[in-house]
C-alpha cells in the first residue's frame, strides 16, 4: 500500500508547488494528491486499486481537472478505483486473507492511522472465519532495488533531463558578465529548463560566485559577480519526474588565472580518473578513491598539502579542501534511493544504474590554510554517468568542461 505526497502549505491561503511521493509515482504515474494505491493478491478480483479524488467541477474550477474515478483505470491501468473518502471502508475488505501488510510505516502519521484502523477492523472480523495479516513488511527493500536499475524508458527520460540542463549550463556560459547578479544567471537556467518542458529545479539551484564558490551548499544567489570571480553553478532540471544534477564552474570574464586554472585542472582530472574507473563490477568506493588519490597528488604539487599521498590519506589533512565524496545515486530524486553497501561491503555498479561523479576543491578566502592567491577559490565539477554494459556514458557530456571549451563557451 502506498499513499500520494500531501499538499502542504506555504503560507495563508497558499499551497506550495505540488511535488508527488517517488515511489507512489514511480508505481502509478498518477500526480494528484489525496490518492492511495492498494496492490494485493488476496482479493478474488481486483489486483490493482486506486483511491482518487472524484471530479468536482466547483473545485476544478479553482484548481484544475483531476482524473477522477471513471477515467483513473483506464489511464493508469488498475483494475477499479474507488473516491478517496471511501478508502476507510473499502480498505479493510483488501485486508481480509491476506497473510500480510507491506507498507512504510513511521513517515506519516496519518498513513499509519490509515493502516491500523483497517487491520483493527479486519482482525474484529474474525468470527466470520476471515484471517488478517499477521506481519507488516517494509516495501522498500524491494521497490527502491527497482528504482535503482533504470529501464530503457527511464534511461530515454534522463537522457532527456540531462540534454536540457546542458543547454542551461551553456547558456549560463554566455550571459555572464561581471557586474550582473547571480539571480539573473538563474533565471537564464530557469528560462531553459521551463522553456524546454521540464516541470522544475530537481534542487534548489547553486549559483555562487568569488568567494562563495568554496560555500558547498550556497543557495542565496544574491551577490554582484565581479570582474576576475569564478561561478560555481551547481543545478539540474527535473522531466517527468526523473533529476538531472550538474556542477560546472567557469570564469566570469571568460578567462582562468593562473591559480583558477591550476585548481580546475586537478579537479578536472580529478573527475576523469573516476569516470575512467566506470563499469559494471567497480564500486563508488573505488571511483571516489581515483579522484581523491589525482586531487590530493595536485594539492601537494601546488604545496596546498605536505606529506606523502599515503600520509595525507592517513591523517586526512585532504579535508579541509575536499570535504565531501564524489559520488551519489541519481533517479527520481537528485539523491537517489538504493543501498550503497551490501553485507558490508561497496556494491558493484550494474548495468541501469545511474549516479553522479563530482569531485571538488574549495579553498576558504578566510583564515591562512592556503596563500592568498588561492583562497576563495572553489571548483566543483559534476556529470551524470550511466552504467551500460560495455562500461559507461556520460549523460551529460554537452555541458562544457574542458578549459578550452570553457573559456569558448564564456566568449561565444
Amino acid at each position: 500500500m502506498f499513499a500520494s505526497a500531501p499538499s502542504t502549505i506555504r503560507n495563508n491561503d497558499v499551497e506550495h508547488e505540488y511535488r508527488q511521493d517517488s515511489d507512489f509515482y514511480y508505481l502509478t504515474g498518477l500526480d494528484e494528491p489525496d490518492s492511495f494505491l492498494v496492490l494485493t493478491t488476496a482479493h478474488p478480483e481486483h489486483r490493482s486499486v486506486l483511491f482518487v479524488r472524484p471530479r468536482n467541477p466547483e473545485r476544478e474550477q479553482w484548481e484544475g481537472a483531476r482524473v477522477g474515478v471513471d477515467e483513473a483505470p483506464r489511464r493508469y491501468g488498475v483494475d477499479v478505483a474507488f473516491p478517496i473518502d471511501k478508502l476507510a471502508e473499502k480498505l479493510p475488505e483488501y485486508l481480509q486473507n491476506a497473510d500480510r501488510i507491506v507498507a512504510r510505516l513511521g513517515s506519516s502519521r496519518t498513513f499509519d492511522e490509515r493502516i491500523f484502523r483497517a487491520l483493527a477492523q479486519t482482525r474484529a472480523r474474525w468470527k466470520t472465519g476471515l484471517s488478517w495479516p499477521t506481519e507488516i513488511h517494509d516495501p522498500v527493500t524491494i521497490l527502491h532495488e527497482m528504482r535503482l536499475r533504470k529501464d530503457a524508458h527511464e534511461i530515454d527520460i534522463m537522457r532527456g533531463a540531462a540534454r536540457i540542463t546542458a543547454e542551461g549550463h551553456r547558456r549560463a556560459m554566455k550571459e555572464c558578465n561581471p557586474g550582473m547578479f547571480e539571480y539573473e544567471l538563474e533565471a537564464a537556467l530557469t528560462h531553459t529548463y521551463r522553456s524546454r518542458g521540464a516541470a522544475r529545479y530537481a534542487y534548489p539551484a547553486i549559483v555562487a560566485s568569488g568567494p562563495l564558490t568554496s560555500v558547498l551548499h550556497y543557495t542565496r544567489n544574491d551577490r554582484c559577480i565581479q570582474d576576475g570571480d569564478l561561478v560555481l553553478i551547481d543545478a539540474g532540471c527535473e522531466l517527468k519526474g526523473y533529476a538531472s544534477d550538474v556542477t560546472r564552474t567557469f570564469p566570469a570574464n571568460g578567462v582562468f588565472t593562473a591559480e583558477q586554472r591550476a585548481i580546475y585542472e586537478i579537479v578536472l582530472a580529478a573527475q576523469q580518473a573516476a569516470i575512467d574507473a566506470c563499469g559494471p563490477g567497480t564500486d563508488l568506493e573505488q571511483i571516489h578513491r581515483k579522484a581523491l588519490e589525482v586531487m590530493i597528488d595536485g594539492l601537494i604539487e601546488l604545496r596546498l598539502l605536505h606529506g606523502t599521498r599515503d600520509e595525507v590519506l592517513a591523517d586526512q589533512s585532504y579535508k579541509r579542501f575536499c570535504p565531501h565524496r564524489s559520488s551519489h545515486w541519481l533517479g527520481m530524486d537528485v539523491h537517489d534511493v538504493g543501498r550503497y553497501f551490501l553485507r558490508g561491503q561497496a556494491r558493484p555498479l550494474e548495468p541501469g544504474m545511474v549516479f553522479t561523479v563530482e569531485p571538488g576543491i574549495y579553498i576558504p578566502a578566510s583564515g591562512d590554510q592556503a596563500p592568498a592567491n588561492f583562497r576563495g577559490i572553489g571548483v566543483r565539477i559534476e556529470d551524470d554517468i550511466l552504467i551500460t554494459p560495455e562500461g559507461c556514458e556520460v549523460l551529460t557530456a554537452d555541458a562544457p568542461k574542458s578549459v578550452c571549451d570553457v573559456e569558448a563557451a564564456c566568449r561565444t
